[in-house]
């Protein structure tokens, strides 16, 4: 979905820059609840006020939340196909192609954050092994790794203010 999304708002509409949108994509992701959502109730109310927001908030769950209740209930008739559990394996192997895709798009934002790329490559690695490896609670590994790459944000930037 992420890359549907940059693709929609930075490529093809030009709403915002791919800096601009790693930004509203990271507060996006800090705020309870889907991220897409998130993203577009900020996006409608930062430019078209309250109305805005509950007009993205509802052009965006209205038509799919009906579209998935249908979806459900042809599931449930066909589930016991095997057909059917293979398309759902290939999907979900789509869908990590189509992250990892997104997070290769954001690379050039990292050369402008103060952690710069090596570091930020690591807490990712980091954030891989504790949850891949370890077998960490993604709350847990959010919470560290995200702590973690918070406050060495704030030391690098304060390093660079005092200088």
């Amino acid at each position: 979905m992420l890359a549907v999304v940059q693709r929609e708002m930075v490529d093809r509409k030009q709403w915002m820059t791919l800096s601009e949108f790693a930004e509203e994509w990271a507060l996006a992701q800090t705020i309870p609840g889907p991220n897409v959502v998130n993203l577009s109730v900020m996006f409608g109310g930062k430019h078209f006020g309250p109305t805005g927001a509950l007009a993205a908030m509802s052009g965006l769950l209205l038509l799919p939340g009906l579209l998935m209740v249908s979806i459900v209930f042809a599931f449930q008739a066909f589930a016991h196909l095997p057909v059917v559990a293979s398309a759902l394996h290939g999907m979900g192997v789509a869908a990590a192609g189509m992250v990892m895709a997104a997070g290769w798009r954001f690379w050039p934002t990292l050369k402008q954050h103060p952690l710069g790329w090596p570091l930020a490559l690591l807490l990712m690695v980091v954030s891989f092994g504790l949850a891949a490896v370890v077998h960490w609670p993604l709350a847990k590994v959010i919470g560290l790794v995200g702590l973690v790459s918070c406050g060495l944000t704030w030391w690098r930037l304060q390093a660079k203010a005092q200088s």
